[in-house]
């Protein structure tokens, strides 16, 4: 199973182009670009990207999509467009071996539904409650500057945070915040980002190369936020094995 996930790999870069001018490159396989997954871990690979400058490393991506859905993606996460590719399905998916998620035969929006509820995606639930009530060991995600606009009548600024709940983790309601303004996002461009709803339940996965194209890290994901095998610090695996 490791060969012909290297062998598949090293054939995306190939394909793709997906060289770049650094030692290591994170290559991350998304479902479709309105999936609540792609969208939260685009946005937390692009503020890594900012934070750590000076990290050897180059991030490709692929997303289930069209190119008006890529146009709107990075404008709103700021991933690169040159370093995501769009395809119509998820055939390179199913070649590596990723979930598809949940399949009743009633649709890719039961099986979503069903997966938000925790049936075949255990750790959702979790993440959704964690999302609601904060987390002590995990990051905060606004600043008191920043202005939030998750829906046309709930409006702040990221003040109203550290006001009521203080500063230096992740404060109850800010994560479900980021979520409903993501939310917000895939429902205003349903069209563009949702090719199909067949797809809704397929899961991504993210490797990580060194200078040699070899693998050195993979995660599959199975759940629906759960992009990460640690959703508190979801790249911490970046910092842990990326050394100049």
């Amino acid at each position: 199973m490791t060969d012909k996930i290297h062998t598949n790999i090293k054939n995306l870069v190939e394909e793709f182009n997906f060289n770049g001018q650094k030692n290591f490159k994170l290559i991350v396989l998304f479902g479709l670009l309105g999936d609540f997954d792609t969208i939260e871990y685009a946005i937390n690979l692009k503020h890594f990207i900012d934070n750590h400058q000076e990290k050897n490393l180059d991030i490709f991506a692929i997303a289930i999509g069209n190119q008006n859905g890529k146009q709107k993606f990075c404008k709103f996460t700021g991933f690169s467009e040159e370093n995501l590719v769009v395809v119509s399905d998820n055939q390179i998916h199913n070649n590596l071996n990723l979930s598809r998620g949940l399949d009743i035969g009633l649709g890719g929006w039961i099986n979503m539904l069903l997966m938000l509820s925790g049936i075949n995606s255990f750790q959702t639930i979790k993440e959704v409650i964690r999302g609601y009530t904060g987390d002590r060991k995990a990051k905060q995600i606004y600043s008191e500057f920043d202005k939030i606009d998750a829906l046309k009548f709930l409006k702040f600024s990221g003040d109203s945070f550290r006001k009521v709940f203080g500063d230096g983790y992740l404060r109850p309601f800010e994560l479900a915040t980021f979520r409903l303004n993501n939310m917000k996002e895939i429902i205003q461009n349903w069209s563009d980002y949702i090719l199909h709803e067949k797809y809704l339940p397929q899961r991504g996965a993210s490797f990580l190369l060194n200078n040699k194209s070899q693998v050195i890290y993979k995660f599959f994901s199975s759940d629906v936020l759960g992009y990460s095998s640690n959703m508190r610090a979801p790249l911490d695996f970046l910092s842990d094995l990326i050394k100049e």
